[in-house]
């Protein structure tokens, strides 16, 4: 008889268990086809909740009921599309190894990044691939120009490097220039970074960053609210850059044009309470005039990480971190290289370094006179000038690099 209450409790706790993840399930497939859905954001998704309690119950099976196509006539004024097909694409991908969906849901969002939930238009889902406890870690978002120059690059290398050996997750949007440069930077300390994209999570885009976008991975995350097999779209960014400064504690400007998506990202961060900072540069590289502006509107100038740290302190109280990791007298973020170092790296350089190398003289050397004789691409040859910098093999001067 004992034996058989025993089995029955048994059989009422699995039950119980299997009733709950099949709730949430049921609820997330909702949440997923409405968020396919035009004309539906997380607020007329709350206003669904409030009348419904869930969003299962607006719907008999997968058809909806009437008072939800009513509701979404006079709110859309358009027919009601919805995307089972896409939504399973959603669920399907879900039910991989390190992947994972976040949604506001009452029954799920208490594993929602609380910083991301605090904003004003916090995605109502959210696609996680690889750590995904790391977006309740302290993070700092780091963005900047595609076309950034060689000392941005070099910068953002440097900051990233020294930021995440003090324990802070670095994010920033994968994309080319600053952004790779930054999670570079976080991978060189073996540390963890975040990349925040503009498209599902299924694809990568740049295609230029494939190898970068597999080592994050290894010890980060990706980071999209766009759902599942829908690739990049312009308007895509402008949306991620939120996520970006969502996520964060405090926003660096590294290098940016007057006119850039970063200043975008700023914007945000300063609608959402966050610090600002911005890296000043040279007054004729067009490059830094964004930075210079956000600093002229009350961005922080900063010009070593240290200072970044001491400035989010405030918020990092509370959060296990340790300030006494931070000592700018024994931390430097420039590169210093021996001269016996730095022959060793010259006998190791790869061929096509070399051959770069080999076009930079004593005196100022302009990049597009590299360009011109090399027969390369700008980008190309900016990734191989910055790592031939981070080297100690060159030094950028106003105007182009000269050969150390």
């Amino acid at each position: 008889m004992a034996a058989t209450s025993l089995a029955m409790k048994l059989f009422s706790k699995l039950q119980m268990k299997y009733m709950i993840k099949t709730t949430v399930n049921d609820e997330l497939l909702y949440w997923l086809v409405l968020n396919r859905c035009p004309k539906i954001g997380l607020k007329r998704l709350k206003d669904l909740i409030r009348q419904g309690r869930s969003l299962k119950s607006w719907f008999n099976g997968r058809q909806p009921t009437q008072d939800f196509v009513r509701w979404y006539q006079i709110q859309a004024k358009e027919p009601l599309i919805l995307d089972w097909a896409g939504a399973e694409k959603d669920l399907s991908w879900a039910g991989s190894p390190d992947c994972h969906i976040l949604t506001l849901s009452p029954l799920s969002q208490q594993k929602y990044p609380a910083w991301l939930k605090q904003i004003a238009s916090p995605p109502p889902v959210l696609f996680v691939r690889g750590n995904v406890s790391l977006l309740h870690e302290p993070q700092i978002a780091m963005v900047g120009s595609r076309k950034t120059s060689s000392q941005g690059q070099q910068n953002a290398y440097a900051f990233a490097k020294q930021l995440s050996s003090w324990g802070m997750v670095v994010t920033s949007g994968l994309a080319l220039g600053v952004d790779g440069a930054c999670h570079q930077g976080a991978l060189e300390q073996d540390q963890h970074t975040i990349a925040v994209m503009g498209r599902g999570l299924d694809q990568i885009y740049p295609r230029a960053h494939i190898k970068l976008a597999e080592r994050i991975l290894e010890r980060g995350a990706w980071v999209s609210e766009i759902p599942i097999g829908i690739g990049p779209r312009r308007e895509h960014f402008p949306r991620r850059n939120r996520i970006i400064s969502g996520l964060s504690l405090g926003v660096i400007v590294v290098e940016a044009a007057k006119k850039s998506g970063s200043l975008i990202t700023a914007n945000y961060a300063l609608d959402q309470g966050r610090e600002i900072f911005a890296l000043p540069g040279s007054i004729n590289n067009p490059m830094a005039m964004g930075c210079h502006q956000l600093i002229r509107q009350g961005a922080m100038c900063v010009d070593n990480p240290a200072q970044i740290m001491e400035a989010l302190r405030p918020q990092l109280t509370g959060t296990g971190w340790d300030a006494s990791i931070v000592d700018e007298r024994q931390e430097s973020h420039k590169p210093n290289i021996s001269m016996t170092k730095k022959e060793e790296i010259h006998s190791q350089l790869d061929p096509a370094e070399a051959e770069v190398l080999a076009f930079v003289t004593d005196n100022c050397t302009p990049l597009d006179g590299i360009v011109d004789q090399s027969g390369l691409t700008s980008q190309q040859v900016s990734t191989m000038l910055l790592n031939l910098e981070l080297q100690g093999c060159i030094k950028t001067v106003p105007g182009g690099v000269i050969r150390i």
